[in-house]
């Protein structure tokens, strides 16, 4: 049952004009695009295919991390001397970073070929996601059409203004990425020891008969914590810095409607967010980096853990 007691001040609020700091934090980081769709493709069967503004995200990440590595590689493989520049130098890093540092000490030299094209693959498609993440990309947009464009309530422009605007600040997005890890997990682990040693493998052997009673449900439901492990802690740290800056920035507007002088408040309330938002971006930067090196990282590590059950 919703707590009307939250509703009804919120409500006051925005009849009041006031500013409403929940509802926009919520607006930008909640995925309310099914209100306003991008592409409105009707429900089939029980579920809307309606394409919201994180879709649109995916499909942008996606699209881009593919033309840009797609473009280099071609550029490279073209030229008579294979010398990597500009670009290629930094894809190439990050390949032999995610190989060697990542993939190898983890699965071994017998897999690590085999692990890799997935490994780089969440690594290059988190690694974009975060940081287009901060990018105000939307709000720039806002800005363009209420200036300058001044297009109609129901144009595509409108549409995309509604909603977050992080990929992996949604958790369908990171549990879509640690589902495939969960079945590349139960891959690897029966493609190196067998279907049936796999799942052996779950527990140790020679045990009492009674312990097992006790760990294979224990080996079972930690399969499923892994994934939701992951899920979450990509998905929480990438929603929550976002809600942390705005929340710092909405004391601008509260300041401004506190005093009784707007260019007061609004100069209180720069004087102590500005500082402290600029220090939580940056450390948005450092969590950008940090989130896709650690998804892959334990990616290949319960891929490991599968191959080198005996270890």
């Amino acid at each position: 049952m919703t707590d009307m007691s939250a509703v009804e001040p919120a409500a006051a609020a925005a009849a009041d004009g006031k500013f409403n700091a929940a509802d926009s934090i919520i607006g930008h980081v909640a995925n309310t695009g099914f209100d306003h769709p991008i592409i409105h493709l009707g429900t089939y069967f029980g579920i809307n295919f309606d394409v919201t503004k994180h879709v649109f995200m995916v499909w942008m990440v996606a699209a881009l991390v593919f033309v840009s590595v797609t473009l280099m590689v071609r550029r490279y493989l073209a030229q008579s001397r294979l010398v990597p520049t500009g670009g290629m130098n930094a894809l190439e890093a990050g390949v032999e970073f995610v190989r060697d540092s990542i993939v190898l000490p983890n699965v071994g030299q017998k897999w690590v070929m085999t692990w890799t094209p997935l490994m780089l693959t969440f690594f290059l498609f988190i690694l974009v996601a975060n940081a287009v993440g901060l990018i105000p990309i939307f709000d720039m947009l806002a800005l363009l059409d209420k200036y300058v464009l001044h297009t109609s309530d129901h144009s595509f422009l409108k549409s995309l203004l509604h909603g977050g605007s992080t990929a992996t600040a949604n958790f369908n997005v990171t549990a879509a990425l640690a589902t495939i890890t969960f079945f590349a997990v139960i891959i690897a682990g029966s493609w190196a020891n067998g279907f049936i040693q796999h799942w052996k493998n779950l527990v140790p052997h020679g045990l009492a008969l009674p312990l097992y009673f006790l760990l294979v449900p224990l080996e079972l439901i930690g399969m499923l914590v892994r994934p939701f492990a992951l899920t979450m802690r990509l998905a929480a740290n990438m929603a929550g810095g976002h809600i942390a800056i705005l929340a710092i920035l909405s004391f601008v507007f509260i300041f401004t409607e506190l005093t009784t002088s707007t260019l007061v408040g609004a100069g209180i309330g720069f004087g102590f967010s500005l500082p402290l938002a600029v220090a939580i971006s940056g450390l948005e930067i450092i969590v950008v980096l940090v989130q896709a090196y650690v998804f892959t990282l334990l990616s290949a590590v319960f891929i490991g853990m599968a191959i080198h059950a005996h270890h």
